[in-house]
């Protein structure tokens, strides 16, 4: 049975108050075809684009879970499955826009806070645990290549940073992290990464990390198909 989406007004969520305890935020869906990835489809079908969603999911999960951090949360829309290796907290989604959605999963952290989206299965434990350190920044900060973003670290993770910034258009990155900015926050940034949103994305995704879930899941999907595009 489904959790209920967390509906708690954000002005009466904490924020945070313990220096000492970090937290590894991924937020994702439940990768359930028609539901996840339908930028993918065509070329795809629903259920192959659910299934590289999932192989995402998973690349993920594997690399934040390598990460030291007192707390590894899966922020969920939807359900957990088998892709969900042990030691996650899961928690639901907020209800409301993405910019509420991701503030309320900040606000459930007590101390320094990093969170990561579903769509990039090339990250690495590597890449992620410099953002988790507080010792030289306040915040950092993951630009995607298509002008979102693909991390964002809070050393004190206040909802306001992130409430009414626009999502999803070519713009949220620069406004993001300009918001930072304007708080007077000193901001450290993380490589350029591509989400995988559509085939194009998958194609160069696979390509650059060819050892993940992610890539062998497009290599199977892609073995028999010639001239689709994909």
């Amino acid at each position: 049975m489904t959790t209920p989406p967390v509906t708690t007004p954000l002005a009466t969520l904490p924020i945070a108050t313990s220096p000492l305890v970090t937290t590894l935020l991924v937020i994702a869906k439940e990768p359930r075809p028609g539901r996840v990835k339908t930028r993918l489809t065509p070329p795809f079908t629903p259920e192959e684009a659910a299934a590289l969603a999932e192989a995402a999911l998973a690349d993920t999960l594997s690399a934040a879970a390598r990460v030291p951090a007192d707390r590894h949360v899966l922020v969920l829309d939807g359900r957990p499955g088998p892709w969900l290796p042990p030691g996650f907290e899961v928690v639901p989604q907020a209800s409301g826009g993405l910019d509420v959605r991701l503030a309320a999963a900040f606000a459930r952290c007590p101390g320094p806070a990093l969170l990561i989206g579903m769509d990039t299965p090339q990250v690495t434990p590597e890449l992620l645990a410099p953002a988790l350190r507080r010792d030289a920044y306040d915040a950092w900060f993951g630009s995607a290549a298509d002008g979102g973003f693909w991390a964002l670290g809070l050393a004190r993770p206040d909802p306001s940073l992130l409430l009414g910034v626009p999502m999803s258009t070519p713009e949220t990155g620069a406004v993001q992290y300009a918001r930072l900015r304007a708080a007077g926050l000193r901001v450290g940034t993380l490589p350029v990464l591509r989400d995988v949103d559509t085939a194009s994305d998958a194609r160069q995704v696979a390509a650059a990390a060819p050892g993940t879930r992610f890539a062998a899941r497009y290599a199977e999907l892609t073995a028999a198909t010639t001239g689709a595009g994909r």
